[in-house]
């Protein structure tokens, strides 16, 4: 891969995330968009983990399997829902001895048919515990969730910024944020953290925008703003696939330059198992393949996760 460097002189870092299929069908969207991913040589990337745990197994099968097969270096999420200790633990030991050393460290969503978070007896009651955890089971390098906006549980921005501060504290190599579309909301944010002593790196999720209506109900379940002026730009493309396409590269590109001229040099992209708006921004931002490392274009399929599955963290 050839990086580009960015305006603070430090090289561009990309990481992707993926969410396990759970049909044949959506095992091959997946594959293409790895392998059409993977010559851009991502720092890691990440696979999901769903609600209550509902993924566990096939989370694990596709996470060793993108290390093993693709050597990619490969993070798994882990959440504290539906589980004790001991068993999230074993998880974790689990994940060691296969090799993984990434993992991301998340309170979790509540299982389905649930309307708020309840630890589970005996199990870790947030993502801080389970930091603190995995710190005692192994060296593993850990990832956060971080919220630009306020988290839809925080009383409030200051209550959510302290509770990163914690997982941090705890032990925490890095947070990734969730998706945002204003990259002056990041910028406040990194800001903020900074004045609290948060300062490891804070990595901007971008989420590449193929169907608004989908990233509206996204938006909603996680406590991130759209702004009008993304409405107004997908308006009337609900029947045009290729426009939106066209247009979804420009937002998120620019969104990320903005980023970049600011002196941010790493970015981690909500993929939704689809490769084709992902490979273009990065390739706009500067970051080219090894010689010969191109792969072939992927189609707009239709993903059935949400960016950052199981990525509710308090």
């Amino acid at each position: 891969m050839t990086a580009a460097a960015g305006p603070a002189g430090g090289p561009l870092k990309v990481s992707f995330e993926f969410f396990p299929p759970k049909s044949e069908k959506m095992a091959e969207q997946l594959w293409r968009a790895v392998d059409r991913l993977q010559p851009l040589g991502p720092a890691f990337v990440s696979v999901t983990y769903g609600a209550g745990g509902t993924t566990r197994q096939r989370t694990h099968d596709t996470v060793t399997r993108i290390q093993g097969d693709r050597g990619l270096t490969c993070a798994a999420h882990l959440t504290c829902v539906g589980a004790e200790r001991a068993e999230v633990d074993a998880i974790a030991r689990r994940y060691w001895q296969a090799g993984i050393r990434h993992i991301v460290a998340l309170r979790g969503d509540p299982p389905e048919g649930e309307d708020s978070y309840r630890p589970h007896p005996g199990g870790y009651e947030n993502a801080t515990d389970l930091v603190a955890g995995l710190r005692r089971v192994a060296e593993f390098d850990i990832s956060v969730a971080a919220y630009p906006e306020i988290h839809p549980d925080s009383p409030s921005s200051q209550a959510d910024l302290d509770n990163l501060k914690r997982k941090i504290d705890a032990g925490a190599n890095r947070a990734i944020t969730q998706f945002f579309f204003d990259a002056d909301t990041y910028l406040r944010f990194l800001e903020r953290a900074r004045t609290v002593g948060i300062w490891v790196p804070i990595v901007p999720g971008i989420l590449p925008v193929t169907n608004f209506d989908q990233v509206s109900r996204f938006a909603k379940a996680c406590g991130a703003s759209v702004p009008a002026w993304l409405a107004h730009l997908f308006e009337g493309l609900g029947d045009d696939p290729e426009t939106r396409r066209l247009v979804a590269a420009s937002v998120a590109s620019e969104q990320c330059r903005r980023l970049q001229a600011a002196g941010v040099s790493d970015f981690h992209f909500y993929t939704l198992n689809r490769a084709d708006l992902t490979y273009a921004i990065c390739h706009m931002l500067g970051l080219r393949p090894a010689a010969g490392g191109a792969a072939g274009a992927v189609g707009d399929g239709t993903a059935e996760a949400q960016p950052g599955g199981g990525n509710t963290d308090v």
